[in-house]
């Protein structure tokens, strides 16, 4: 006979869906909970996107408190949509997340999909994990390919280069010995922007409050 399970029943219906009901699903787990003997430890009712991060989901992020305190043993949703649409990647980063506290996870609607039967209860993850690495590469690709169409079509990638009057008022500041952050403050010019150009140009960092002829500088013009 299978143990009782502690078992965390999360809905979800996103607010942007006016004519969801969460308790069209709830109704349905309890009555699975109730069918396989478990005891329904909480019920974790989420009424936002399943694509918003944690901070945002607040149900979401209290279900993860408790699995990590170890007060449930099984998370039970209606389908892995309704659990997490972050992407795959993202998703099996939780279901993970899950399974290091020793909870499982059971989908309502995708019984495949589920971890809570301790006979096959890494294949699920392992496929899952699988599609998540094609789905980076997918998204690579399409970046990689999107790249090189900007390129062939002559478009600039990247921050445009600094104006010539722009670098000339950055070397006029370095050559007077200024340090990276009173260039920075004086002409307006981003610290990272004046940190890059600096190297790029031959120049040494100095202290901020260190004033003179610059350490290796070079009577560069134009």
């Amino acid at each position: 006979m299978a143990s009782v399970k502690r078992v965390a029943i999360y809905a979800r219906v996103s607010t942007d869906n006016k004519g969801q009901d969460p308790e069209n699903q709830l109704r349905q787990l309890r009555s699975w909970c109730e069918r396989m003997g478990h005891e329904i430890a909480g019920e974790y009712v989420e009424h936002e996107s399943g694509a918003k991060g944690v901070e945002q989901r607040k149900e979401y992020a209290r279900l993860f408190a408790d699995a990590a305190r170890r007060e449930i043993d099984m998370v039970l949703v209606w389908a892995l949509d309704r659990f997490s649409r972050n992407g795959m990647a993202a998703t099996v980063v939780d279901l993970q997340r899950l399974a290091s506290y020793g909870v499982s996870f059971h989908s309502y609607t995708e019984e495949h999909l589920s971890t809570d039967n301790e006979l096959v209860r890494n294949i699920p993850l392992a496929t899952l994990a699988s599609l998540a690495k094609l789905e980076r590469e997918k998204i690579s690709q399409r970046t990689k390919a999107g790249l090189e169409r900007a390129r062939a079509m002559g478009k600039r990638l990247g921050r445009p280069p600094l104006a010539a009057a722009t670098r000339m008022a950055l070397r006029t500041a370095l050559d007077a010995g200024k340090s990276w952050h009173m260039v920075s403050i004086e002409t307006g010019i981003a610290y990272t922007t004046v940190k890059k150009y600096a190297r790029a140009l031959g120049y040494q960092p100095r202290p901020r409050n260190v004033t003179g002829p610059p350490r290796n500088a070079q009577n560069r013009h134009g």
